[in-house]
């Protein structure tokens, strides 16, 4: 069997190391699989892992290029015969869509968020099928368009148990960041995931203000970076940070491959999204095979992850501020909680997401949706 993924770009992020997972294990299963993107670090991993890659602008929004890159994808996907393409995103998914009008290739649409109701995103619904990392996700695409039951396939994104596992971390790696970040002895808060307008940042930075007033020792480490044409967002973030008197409390730790380590060097993971609903939440769950709780706005995948006083905190919607965040680490901070590991691992199983995901592409090549 051959496979074509198709990703805007494969820099960073819970999409793009989904697409690295199922690539592993597609080769593993000994099928082909050919990732197709514009770019990004990443596509050196799947070349590691066994799998092909093109590179092919499956990215840029511009309106007056499209026709002639849906050629483009028309011409490889006649010269590759792929048994399914997956599309993991709507320029891709459009793309795709109209490079396919006489291949009738069968697709997947993956809806990996909950995008503006549009024509423009209710492409996401015009696979054979549609898969969405959650139920929240799920439920939204059957309200804002109709999309029938038999046609969703939910595949929680999973956590892979080897690679967070607080047993088997680099040392040396954790001792160089303990120095570069300086850690030690701080309280850690950390935020995971691509610097966008989206993702809270900001609100995170000004809880930090406030809960600097009452717990000196506390270090926000950001782990993760802005793309190329996003970077005025990190300078804004930045620019917030020496606002507010807090250059010796929040550090940009930029991209980083190790994240269970990283993890393990905070004592909270914060979610402050408070605009868009994450679909999944994987730095979430990941944080939990840690061993670390998690504090996040009630909405979403966080949903599916964080339980108040268990594992962490939800933050409702309503107080979704840097008061209400500022609130909720407090006291996360201030609270023991007891094995977070294992129900994680357990509920959020990497090998059934890896076996749902390849009886999707089975039922798909058979003929069986």
């Amino acid at each position: 069997m051959k496979i074509v993924q198709l990703v805007p770009a494969m820099e960073q992020g819970g999409v793009e190391r989904g697409v690295v997972e199922m690539n592993r294990a597609i080769v593993a299963r000994g099928w082909e699989n050919v990732v197709v993107a514009k770019n990004g670090r990443l596509l050196d991993e799947i070349e590691q892992d066994g799998g092909r890659v093109v590179r092919l602008d499956v990215k840029s929004k511009n309106p007056l290029t499209a026709l002639w890159r849906a050629r483009q994808l028309r011409k490889l996907l006649e010269r590759e015969k792929p048994d399914v393409v997956n599309a993991h995103s709507r320029v891709p998914a459009w793309l795709f869509v109209l490079a396919n009008r006489k291949l009738r290739i069968p697709w997947i649409s993956f809806a990996h968020g909950a995008n503006s109701i549009s024509a423009y995103s209710k492409v996401m619904t015009y696979g054979t099928v549609t898969v969405t990392p959650s139920r929240y996700i799920a439920d939204y695409l059957k309200a804002a368009y109709g999309l029938k039951e038999e046609k969703i396939r939910v595949i929680p994104r999973a956590i892979d148990r080897d690679r967070f596992d607080p047993a088997k971390l680099d040392r040396e790696f954790l001792e160089a960041k303990k120095l570069d970040w300086r850690t030690e002895g701080r309280k850690v808060v950390m935020g995971v995931g691509r610097i966008t307008q989206l993702k809270g940042y900001d609100t995170l930075i000004k809880a930090t203000a406030i809960l600097k007033r009452t717990i000196p020792s506390i270090r926000t480490v950001i782990v993760g970076e802005a793309e190329a044409l996003r970077k005025d967002v990190e300078e804004n973030l930045r620019a917030l940070v020496k606002e507010l008197g807090l250059e010796d409390a929040v550090v940009f730790a930029g991209n980083q491959r190790k994240v269970a380590e990283c993890l393990s060097l905070a004592d909270v993971v914060v979610s402050a999204n408070t605009k868009k609903p994450e679909a999944f939440g994987r730095s979430m769950a990941e944080a939990l095979a840690m061993n670390k709780p998690v504090v996040a706005t009630a909405f979403g995948g966080a949903l599916d992850i964080v339980e108040s006083g268990k594992n962490g905190m939800l933050v409702p919607v309503e107080e979704a501020d840097a008061e209400g965040f500022a609130r909720a680490i407090g006291t996360v901070l201030s609270t023991k909680y007891g094995d977070l590991r294992t129900p994680a691992i357990e509920k959020f199983s990497y090998s059934n997401m890896i076996e749902k995901g390849l009886a999707t592409y089975e039922s798909l090549v058979l003929g069986q949706v």
